[in-house]
């Protein structure tokens, strides 16, 4: 795929599980950095996202969730067609993921052809501090591999056997 791509990571770092998506896309920028993928992180949501998302032909969103029965380190993939409303991702202001990208459709600004979501189930978002819970820390690296190797097959890396497939 041709044209600019972002990996983004979303949380606030000093609350504990929701620091899971920048410090993923922390860890992928410094040890598995794919060539022609930028890589930031931002605490902010809702409109904000906008700021970071426009002129990207490809963007990957990483951030945690937290669900009812869910497992923390568990690893969902998401595309913005597959909810209606957001399930953690940011809302601030009323103004939730879905609506800000559609809003910016709208108003003419040049929004990613390829929006992918990776939602990580934390166990704890609420208390302050820099850990992980011990659940969520033990499977960290194992969450950094799949989401390493799901970019890739995102971005053609990889093909549906797992071989990789040479980009030129």
């Amino acid at each position: 795929m041709n044209g600019k791509k972002l990996v983004l990571g979303i949380g606030n770092e000093i609350l504990m599980d929701d620091g899971i998506g920048p410090r993923v896309v922390e860890t992928l920028r410094e040890k598995m950095q794919i060539p022609g993928v930028d890589y930031r992180t931002t605490t902010l949501g809702g409109l904000h996202i906008l700021e970071f998302i426009v002129g990207f032909k490809w963007v990957t969103f990483i951030d945690a969730i937290k669900t009812k029965e869910g497992i923390p380190g568990t690893l969902y993939e998401f595309t913005p067609s597959d909810f209606k409303e957001t399930l953690h991702l940011s809302n601030l202001h009323g103004v939730n993921f879905l609506s800000a990208i559609e809003l910016g459709k709208r108003i003419g600004y040049s929004i990613p052809e390829a929006i992918h979501i990776f939602a990580i189930e934390i166990l704890e978002d609420q208390v302050f501090g820099e850990e992980f819970t011990p659940p969520l820390q033990e499977r960290f690296e194992a969450i950094i591999d799949e989401i390493h190797i799901g970019i890739q097959e995102r971005l053609g890396m990889y093909d549906n056997n797992g071989s990789a497939v040479i980009m030129e």
